[in-house]
């Protein structure tokens, strides 16, 4: 599957040789209303029916595709294949798919923080950014010690890596927050031997969102649009983080630490109040492979969201819907549910006291908290820990849902499609010339 390429087309028509090999795939009502004239040139003689794929079903398609042949693999025998099969797909979006899922499945030998920051370098020089880089002993002198806190037992340090995409004519400000925990031994609050297995796969929010931010500029993204990647190694050491510590995080708020394996949270508590003061988002949205709860709370093949916005609430749900990348709403309360991170020496714990009480839930209240339960932007937070494997394979859960779900920031017309959020179609008279300087997500 290492040696699948990944191409859209248009068509298969005429001038497309038999001799190369066409795959359709797609449920049978859509492919018997395929237009023949697009894959007459390889049926012909001997199919004479007609199939299809609806164009709102496309990009959910494509993205299915790039799922079933991942690129990771260290088979011996995988490097032996000399044949290229090529599968017609979405380019942009189908490799972002990919390219988050081969990290997710490399494991920490290859995959740390140092290779990480590579993998960001190279998405940076394919698009022309620069990559913002704060690392190691700078985390620490610059108040981020959520990020700090987390890698400095590991050998590879910790960091914080930022891709900024500013265009001109650009009426808002959206931050895409991505946990990056190469390895999660859960620190001295250490994993069981059936449970630290797979944590490989703990930067699989970071990963989707470096693979969606390369597919939106690629495909003409018009807003401010950063990606901020909090990458850390949670290891055992002796400078590791104890149980009792406590951490000034980014925000200006203490965290007495109780619990060392729950430090997704004290990373993208990091990153967020970073998108906040630093960056000045308006719309902050952070993914994560948080909390193991989550496959309990929304299942092993919906994500879980909670937001301080119900209409956003409402666009995750039709987004995943319509990419396939399915979200199913959290709780959100915090008046109910922050207690559960008192503490009598610091403005919080960072794990909850009532693992029974929504535990996901109170997982991203943590991380909001860091930027204000009364912050007037929008904040969604999506927990990914199931969804982003099936099996012992990475699914590059999270890009299709990005790339839907801000599509209206998009020049492609897929996205447009398949995006639920937009600009209002029945404006006021009035409000035409100002709609026309100021696009709005929502």
């Amino acid at each position: 599957m290492a040696n699948v390429g990944l191409q859209f087309q248009a068509s298969a028509g005429d001038a497309d040789p038999q001799s190369r090999p066409l795959l359709l795939l797609g449920q049978l009502h859509h492919l018997h209303r395929v237009p023949w004239s697009h894959v007459r040139g390889k049926l012909q003689p001997r199919v004479t029916e007609e199939m299809v794929c609806e164009r709102s079903d496309a990009f959910a398609s494509a993205c299915a595709l790039a799922r079933a042949f991942p690129l990771f693999t260290h088979r011996s025998g995988a490097s032996h294949r000399s044949e290229k099969k090529t599968v017609t797909c979405l380019t942009n979006a189908t490799e972002g798919v990919r390219l988050a899922a081969r990290i997710v499945d490399t494991p920490c030998n290859e995959m740390n923080t140092d290779t990480f920051l590579e993998e960001i370098k190279k998405v940076g020089k394919d698009l022309g950014i620069t990559p913002t880089i704060i690392r190691d002993e700078e985390l620490k002198t610059r108040g981020f010690g959520g990020i700090y806190g987390v890698g400095k037992a590991a050998l590879h340090p910790p960091a914080l890596a930022v891709l900024s995409h500013t265009p001109e004519g650009a009426t808002q400000t959206i931050a895409w927050v991505g946990k990056g925990i190469v390895y999660d031994t859960g620190g001295l609050s250490i994993k069981g031997k059936t449970t630290m297995p797979g944590m490989k796969r703990d930067c699989g929010g970071a990963a989707a969102v470096l693979g969606a931010f390369r597919a939106a500029i690629k495909q003409g993204f018009k807003d401010n649009l950063h990606a901020v990647f909090c990458l850390a190694e949670n290891s055992v050491g002796p400078n590791a983080t104890r149980p009792d510590d406590i951490h000034l995080l980014y925000s200006g708020k203490t965290v007495e630490i109780n619990n060392t394996d729950a430090e997704g949270r004290l990373v993208l508590a990091d990153g967020v109040s970073y998108a906040c003061k630093d960056l000045g988002a308006d719309i902050i949205l952070d993914m994560a492979t948080l909390t193991g709860a989550q496959g309990i709370a929304t299942g092993k093949y919906h994500a879980a969201v909670l937001t301080n916005s119900a209409e956003w609430e409402a666009a995750c749900v039709k987004a995943g819907r319509r990419c396939g990348d399915l979200v199913h709403p959290l709780v959100y309360c915090p008046e109910l549910h922050f207690s559960e991170f008192t503490s009598a020496v610091a403005d919080m714990k960072n794990s909850v006291a009532d693992r029974d009480n929504s535990p996901s839930s109170c997982a991203g209240l943590f991380i909001a908290s860091h930027i204000g339960f009364d912050w007037p932007g929008v904040w969604v937070h999506l927990d990914i820990a199931a969804p982003v494997h099936a099996g012992e394979r990475a699914t590059g859960f999270g890009v299709a849902l990005l790339l839907a779900l801000f599509g209206r920031a998009s020049e492609d017309p897929l996205l447009n499609l398949v995006s639920p959020l937009g600009c209002e179609v029945d404006a006021q008279e009035g409000d035409v010339e100002r709609d026309s300087k100021r696009r709005r997500l929502v």
